[in-house]
């Protein structure tokens, strides 16, 4: 068990008034275990409490480590899990549980009358994974580094006819030549107009003369995730393209410069949401500024108008403005940020300067 981490959730969970949780999310198991199983439709939970008696409950399928830092439950298809579950959870007191925890079970425990109360405690557990160790800062920078040597790699593969999809297939063996053998999301890859339609998934484009080139791409290295965003110009780019460019660019770096700890994460969607609006383009940026990334590529809290919270230290994030031209041209440029004790460390130093391909 990673002891800190697992205080650092006691301590909330003691905050909160509970003095038990069921977490169910294998993103958070591995966090503070070290391990993930992927259970499918199984049941796999942690149970922790603030006197220490945790267990784990494991589908006897599963192939763990002998040291969890948590007694080891076991249970085969032909067990009730929550039955068993409930033979260790404080009947008399309230069970926090996760935002994950399938339906069918919290529906099961609550028939078995498992717990006196069931509380969502999500937010003691993702309060605590938001702000990195020096472990998991570590293991960002490498995900990163990884992410900025598969981009340089991928653009000298563009060529005159190619589709997005061919260019996007690219990535898989680039990523596994650095030990990253999964994607954090699938590769977004647009050719021209097709940039400018929201979570394009890679298609059958040919790349064009004049065409912009977006990518947004992210690996899994060593269980932490990469995700970077550049848009380049295919042999040529027009006035009006290089003006959309640097005005996602001038947002996207006014952003960056402000972040340290105690700013406000709406204040820095409205600083990039200001300039793209004085430019012309306001209703052209139709997302959020950024996200929460780490284990999981989308974690809890986000960079928005609507988020009032803080930006603390260790936190780290996307920042990746856009204007969308239907029809006509997309641009989105994205770093990874890290707030450190008095500013901030941008992961991604890969080049985002107006870049001509070809």
């Amino acid at each position: 068990m990673k002891t800190e981490r697992l205080y650092n959730v006691i301590a909330k969970l003691k905050e909160n008034g509970v003095s038990q949780m069921l977490i169910s999310d294998p993103a958070s198991i591995f966090y503070l275990t070290g391990k993930t199983i992927d259970p499918g439709e199984r049941f796999f939970a942690l149970l922790i409490k603030v006197n220490g008696d945790n267990k784990i409950f494991i589908n006897s399928l599963f192939t763990v480590p002998e040291d969890l830092g948590a007694d080891k439950v076991w249970f085969c298809d032909d067990n009730d899990p929550c039955e068993i579950a409930s033979e260790f959870i404080d009947g008399d007191k309230t069970l926090g549980v996760d935002k994950n925890l399938p339906a069918r079970f919290l529906l099961r425990l609550m028939e078995l009358g498992s717990a006196s109360d069931y509380k969502n405690t999500s937010v003691c557990i993702d309060t605590v994974r938001a702000c990195k160790d020096n472990e998991e800062i570590a293991l960002m920078r490498e995900a990163s580094r990884v992410n900025d040597e598969a981009m340089g790699e991928l653009i000298t593969r563009i060529k005159a006819g190619m589709t997005e999809r061919e260019l996007a297939s690219q990535l898989k063996d680039i990523y596994a030549s650095s030990g990253a053998y999964e994607y954090s999301f699938d590769p977004l890859v647009g050719f021209g107009e097709c940039a400018a339609v929201g979570h394009y998934e890679a298609g059958n484009t040919v790349l064009c003369e004049g065409d912009c080139i977006l990518i947004d791409m992210g690996c899994i290295k060593d269980g932490y995730c990469s995700d970077m965003t550049r848009t380049f110009f295919y042999k040529n780019v027009s006035d009006q393209h290089k003006k959309v460019y640097e005005t996602v660019l001038k947002a996207q770096k006014a952003a960056e410069s402000m972040i340290k700890p105690g700013v406000r994460f709406c204040d820095i969607d409205k600083t990039a949401r200001d300039i793209i609006k004085q430019a012309g383009y306001g209703d052209k940026f139709n997302h959020r500024l950024g996200h929460s990334i780490g284990i999981e590529c989308h974690e809890y809290g986000d960079v928005s108008s609507v988020n009032e919270n803080v930006v603390k230290e260790g936190m780290i994030f996307s920042i990746e403005p856009g204007i969308y031209i239907e029809g006509d041209v997309g641009v989105r440029i994205e770093d990874l940020v890290l707030v450190t004790n008095d500013g901030v460390e941008i992961l991604n130093h890969f080049d985002k300067e107006l870049k001509v391909i070809g």
